[in-house]
């Protein structure tokens, strides 16, 4: 499946394509991300990546990462080495590394980006998420526009499932039409520091929590309003996922965003 239903993305903002990378796809992806753990020191930076506290933000490893492949470890991995510890890689695979080049710029990506209006695409941040058994963390609600922010609200995620994902293994979570409300707050330079500032203090609406379980190989679309999370993970398998987030060249992105890239120019899918 490669189509959204448009009437459906505006309604909820979320949209989901099941079979969208090939089981092959989805084992090299991890298989990738493997390798990269294992080449990596930790000894070179430990940090510890949390949406609870954002702590990790006052390391130059995270600071700088959005032109980088950098690694960020688990609140519960304790000592464990990296491939059994780490929460995810991120934030430039995408740009910098072949495999997740080519998943990330195929060209039923860029025709998706098309149907949903996205006129000037550019792959702004990827992430590989490992949510390890046992102690893969709990993502708080969030919205994407909050870390990533244009004017007007432009920024899109695409997750893919690379293992199959379930209520016991900490699949997303989704308010279905929340969207359509404010940009609750922004995560966001201040001089030589990251802030967050509320900009509207309303609870999130009172709808159900949905549970976005899907298969391995499924791509959820998740529009840049939308409150989404995901719980821990407890169980005794894995959930990782390969998160793509683009914005469009139209709209203006703020220099005060926490993520900028000196260094290395935005590319769209080509």
């Amino acid at each position: 499946m490669t189509a959204v239903d448009p009437e459906a993305y505006r309604r909820d903002g979320y949209a989901i394509l099941e079979r969208f990378l090939s089981a092959q796809d989805c084992e090299a992806l991890k298989a990738r991300a493997a390798e990269l753990a294992a080449g990596f020191d930790p000894d070179e930076s430990r940090t510890v990546f949390s949406t609870r506290d954002q702590r990790h933000a006052r390391d130059r490893s995270f600071q700088e990462s959005g032109e980088a492949i950098r690694f960020f470890f688990e609140e519960e991995a304790g000592d464990a080495p990296a491939a059994h510890a780490l929460n995810k890689i991120g934030h430039a695979l995408h740009d910098l590394d072949p495999l997740f080049d080519r998943i990330s710029r195929q060209p039923r990506l860029a025709a998706l980006a098309h149907d949903l209006g996205i006129a000037r695409p550019l792959l702004l941040q990827s992430m590989h998420i490992f949510k390890h058994p046992r102690i893969g963390g709990e993502v708080a609600w969030h919205q994407d526009a909050t870390y990533l922010h244009t004017r007007p609200v432009t920024v899109t995620g695409f997750w893919f499932a690379l293992d199959d994902a379930d209520r016991d293994n900490g699949c997303l979570l989704a308010l279905p039409g929340a969207h359509r409300g404010p940009l609750r707050r922004r995560f966001h330079r201040d001089g030589d520091g990251f802030v967050t500032t509320e900009l509207d203090p309303a609870p999130w609406p009172a709808v159900e929590p949905v549970a976005l379980e899907v298969p391995r190989g499924s791509l959820v679309v998740l529009h840049g309003l939308l409150p989404h999370a995901s719980a821990a993970n407890r169980s005794d398998r894995s959930r990782q996922a390969y998160a793509l987030h683009v914005i469009d060249g139209r709209a203006v992105y703020d220099a005060d965003n926490w993520l900028q890239r000196p260094n290395l120019e935005l590319r769209g899918f080509v």
